[in-house]
C-alpha cells in the first residue's frame, strides 16, 4: 500500500521532499563533524537536541525555497503533467537544485573555519573581482576529495531514491481538476507557513538571528542554519538598520566617534608605517602566550616576538572581523564590522577616511600596497576612497621590472619575501613625512610555502604555521633593508593581523579567541614611547587610528570608533566585534553578547578563558556595558545609513 502511494503525485511529492530533509540534515551532521573541534567540547545531550530541533525549522524553510519550482512543477493542477518528459524534467529539477544546496552546505564546511560563520548573500561580492577562483576551487577540491565523495554517493542516492509517479487518470476531468487543485493550494499555503517558521499575527519569517534561541554559544549557530538559508534570506537585505535604544542626546553622551583635538595639541610629522600581516592570529606566538601554557606555544614568529618586546603590546588585543576585508576599514580607518563587511554594502559609497586621509592633509605621502592582482578583494577601491594617494600591486611591481614567474604563489599573490622587500625598496625612495601601509598575502590558504623553504620551516599542529613562520622570515628581511635608512627612526610602526585563522588550542577556538590578534606599536627613534606590555588594557584593530593620529598629535576632528590606547582614561578601553548574529564587549575584563534586543551572556574572561560560566543577571557591571555597546551600535548605525563617516567641512 506503501508502495502504491509513493507512485501517487502527492505521494510520490511528499516522499521526494522527504528524502532532500533527510540530506539536509545529514549535510548537517557532516558540517558538524569537518569542524568538531569548535562544538563537541561545548556540546551535551541537552543541547544537541535543542540545537537539532532549531535545525529541522530552519531546514524546512530553506527545503521550501529550494524546491518549490520541483513542488510547482509536481502539483501544476493541469494534465500537462501527466507525460513521462515531463515527469523525467521534474526530476532533473529537483536533483538539480538540491544538488546545488547540498554542495553549499558541504562547501560552508570548509569555509565556516576561515570565517566562524555560515556563508552570507555577501560571499558573491566578497570575490566578485578574483580571477583566481577556479585554481583555488581545484585546489580544495583535491584537498577535501572526501566532501566529493560524499556529494556525489548522496546526490547518486537521491537519484534512485526518487519517486516517479505513474500516469494518473480519472472517470471525470472535472474531479481531477478540483482534487489537483485542492491539493496545489493546500500545498501553497502550507509551503508558506514552512517559509515563515510558524503561523499566527505573532509570528514573523525566521531570520539568521532566530537560530540563536536555540544554543549556548553564538559560534553555535553555524550548526542550527544552513547555507541555503543563509544566502536566500540575505539577498538584497538592508544590512544597516537603526535601533532606537535611546534618545540622540543620550547616545552622544555615552559614546561618540568623534575625536576632537586638544587644546595644545602641537603636531610632530613622523612617517607611519602599518604592517597588516595576513592571519597572524595571537595563537601563534610564543611571547604573547607566555602567561598560558608556555610549553603549548613553541611559537612560529620569533622576530614578530622580538619586536613585540621592543615596542608596546598588550595581552588581551582583538581584531573587529573575521575576513581580510573586514581587517582594513577597522585597522586603518577605524570602522568594526557589524552585520556585514562595510565595503559589501551599499555604506562603501559613504565619504570615509582612514590614517592615510588625515594625514593628507598634512602634506604627507601616502600609498597603499598588496601583492595581488590589481583589484583583487576590492583593496585598490577601498585604499583610494580611503585617502591613499598611490596603489602599488602586482601591476606596478611588474611594471618596475621586479616580477619573475617564480615570485607568484600562484593562487593568491607575490610571496611575502619579494614584495616586502619591494615594499622596502620603494619606501625608501620616498618624500618624508609618509603614510603607508602593507597588507601581506604567504600566510593564506592554501597554506605553502616557497618550494626552496619546505624544509626550512617548523611544521605545526595545523597547517598555516609553517606559512607564519615564512611570513615571519620575510618580516625580518623587510627590516633589515630599512633598519639602515634615515627615516626609519623617525618612523611609528604599527604591526597587526587582519584576522585569525586555523586554530587549535581550546582558548583560542571560543567566540573571542577566534578575535585575537596582535597589536604592536613600534617606534625604534622615540626614547619617550617606552616598550611596555599591558595586561590591563584593552586594545583593538579601531583603536589603531585615533592612537596614531594623537600620538602624532593631530590637530583636526576625526571620526574612528576605537580610542587613543596612549592617552586612555580609565575605563575607557573596550574591544566590539559581531559573530553569528550577536554583537560582543569586552570591558573591564569581562564579555558580553548581546543579540540586538538583550543580553544573552556574560564571562569573565581574567578567569573563563573557554567562556564556559554565563554569568547573565550576576554581575552589577551588565547594566552598563549594555548601554554602552546600544550607544555604539546605534551610533555605528545611524553614521552608516546617513553618510556620516567623516566630519563635514
Amino acid at each position: 500500500m506503501i508502495q502504491k502511494f509513493t507512485r501517487t503525485i502527492i505521494g510520490s511529492t511528499l516522499c521526494n521532499v522527504a528524502i532532500a530533509f533527510i540530506v539536509f540534515m545529514l549535510a548537517r551532521v557532516i558540517f558538524y563533524f569537518v569542524n568538531y573541534s569548535y562544538f563537541a567540547p561545548y556540546m551535551d545531550s541537552g543541547l544537541a537536541c535543542d540545537m537539532l530541533q532549531g535545525g529541522m525549522k530552519f531546514d524546512t524553510t530553506a527545503l521550501l525555497y529550494i524546491n518549490g519550482l520541483y513542488i510547482l512543477m509536481a502539483l501544476l493542477p493541469l494534465h500537462i503533467k501527466e507525460r513521462q518528459g515531463y515527469y523525467k524534467a521534474t526530476k532533473i529539477t529537483y536533483i538539480t537544485l538540491n544538488a546545488i544546496a547540498l554542495a553549499s552546505n558541504l562547501a560552508d564546511s570548509v569555509y565556516f573555519q576561515f570565517t566562524g560563520r555560515r556563508s552570507t548573500a555577501t560571499v558573491f561580492s566578497e570575490f566578485s573581482n578574483e580571477s583566481n577562483l577556479a585554481g583555488i576551487f581545484l585546489k580544495e577540491t583535491l584537498n577535501h576529495w572526501y566532501l566529493i565523495v560524499i556529494f556525489a554517493l548522496i546526490i547518486w542516492g537521491m537519484w534512485k531514491l526518487y519517486r516517479t509517479p505513474k500516469e494518473q487518470s480519472s472517470s471525470s476531468k472535472t474531479a481531477y481538476y478540483i482534487t489537483q487543485t485542492i491539493t496545489f493550494i493546500i500545498a501553497i499555503a502550507l509551503s508558506v507557513i514552512g517559509i515563515r517558521g510558524g503561523v499566527g499575527k505573532a509570528v514573523r519569517p525566521i531570520t539568521l538571528s532566530n537560530a540563536n534561541q536555540y544554543v549556548n554559544r553564538p559560534i553555535e549557530t553555524a550548526v542550527v542554519l544552513n547555507t541555503p538559508f543563509s544566502i536566500i534570506r540575505t539577498i538584497d537585505k538592508k544590512a544597516f538598520e537603526i535601533p532606537s535604544y535611546m534618545p540622540d542626546e543620550e547616545m552622544n553622551a555615552t559614546f561618540s566617534p568623534l575625536h576632537l583635538p586638544g587644546d595644545s595639541t602641537q603636531f610632530s610629522p613622523r612617517n607611519v608605517v602599518v604592517l597588516i600581516m595576513e592571519s597572524f592570529g595571537k595563537e601563534y606566538s610564543a611571547w604573547l602566550n607566555r602567561h598560558e601554557r608556555p610549553e603549548e606555544y613553541p611559537g612560529y614568529m620569533p622576530f614578530l616576538d622580538s619586536i613585540a618586546q621592543q615596542g608596546i603590546t598588550y595581552r588581551y588585543s582583538f581584531s573587529n572581523g573575521r575576513k581580510s576585508i573586514d581587517g582594513m576599514p577597522s585597522v586603518l580607518s577605524g570602522i568594526p564590522m557589524f552585520i556585514e563587511p562595510f565595503f559589501l554594502t551599499p555604506a562603501s559609497l559613504n565619504k570615509v577616511s582612514s590614517i592615510a586621509g588625515e594625514l593628507n592633509n598634512k602634506g604627507y605621502y601616502t600609498a597603499f600596497f598588496h601583492g595581488a592582482p590589481n583589484g583583487s578583494m576590492g583593496f585598490e577601491a577601498y585604499a583610494r576612497a580611503a585617502g591613499f594617494k598611490d596603489y602599488y600591486g602586482m601591476d606596478e611591481y611588474r611594471a618596475d621590472g621586479y616580477y619573475q614567474p617564480e615570485h607568484y604563489d600562484g593562487t593568491w599573490a607575490l610571496w611575502d619575501e619579494e614584495f616586502l622587500q619591494f615594499y622596502a625598496d620603494k619606501m625608501n625612495t620616498f618624500t618624508t613625512p609618509f603614510m603607508t601601509s602593507v597588507f601581506t598575502a604567504s600566510s593564506h590558504h592554501p597554506y605553502v610555502v616557497p618550494e626552496r623553504y619546505k624544509e626550512q620551516f617548523p611544521e605545526g599542529k595545523v597547517l598555516i604555521e609553517k606559512c607564519v613562520a615564512y611570513s615571519d622570515m620575510s618580516l625580518r628581511r623587510f627590516f633589515d633593508n630599512i633598519k639602515t635608512q634615515p627615516w626609519y627612526n623617525n618612523t611609528l610602526f604599527v604591526i597587526t593581523a587582519d584576522h585569525t585563522n586555523e586554530a587549535h588550542h581550546p582558548e583560542y577556538l571560543t567566540e573571542l579567541g577566534l578575535f585575537e590578534v596582535p597589536i604592536i606599536f613600534y617606534a625604534p627613534g622615540d626614547t619617550t614611547l617606552t616598550p611596555a606590555y599591558y595586561d590591563n588594557i584593552i586594545a583593538q584593530q579601531i583603536d589603531i587610528m585615533p592612537t596614531v593620529l594623537n600620538y602624532l598629535g593631530y590637530d583636526k576632528p576625526y571620526i574612528s570608533f576605537g580610542i587613543d590606547l596612549f592617552n586612555n582614561p580609565e575605563g575607557k578601553d573596550f574591544a566590539v566585534n559581531y559573530i553569528n548574529g550577536v554583537y560582543q564587549y569586552v570591558n573591564d575584563g569581562l564579555l558580553l553578547q548581546h543579540d540586538g534586543t538583550k543580553a544573552i551572556g556574560v564571562y569573565d574572561i581574567t578567569t573563563d578563558r573557554l567562556l564556559r560560566n554565563n554569568l547573565l543577571g550576576t554581575r552589577p557591571e551588565q547594566s552598563t556595558m549594555e548601554h554602552k555597546l546600544q550607544a555604539i551600535i546605534q551610533s555605528y548605525m545611524q553614521r552608516m545609513n546617513t553618510d556620516n563617516l567623516v566630519v563635514k567641512e
